[in-house]
């Protein structure tokens, strides 16, 4: 048995089944747990920070790649108009 960090419920987790590093999450509150160690099982609030760095990423990208399309979109505004380079 191992008991949730966040709302000290017991949790049944066979230690054959996990490893160090695994995520489960509890069965009373929801919370996304980690498994911090094996011997005997202990369970710790699981990091949430990297979602927020992936949202950010990808929202990075998007502006970089709006970014290439407005660049090429002024090439062909020039081309249209009888420009030569």
């Amino acid at each position: 048995m191992a008991t949730c960090p966040e709302c000290d419920a017991e949790i049944e987790v066979d230690e054959f089944d996990v490893d160090k590093g695994d995520q489960l999450s509890c069965p009373e509150c929801g919370s996304n747990l980690e498994v911090s160690g094996l011997n005997p099982i202990e369970l710790d609030l699981a990091p949430e920070d990297d979602e927020d760095d992936d949202e950010e990423d990808d929202e990075l990208e998007d502006d970089a790649d709006e970014a290439d399309v407005d660049e090429d979109d002024a090439d062909a505004d020039k081309d249209d108009e009888g420009w030569e380079e």
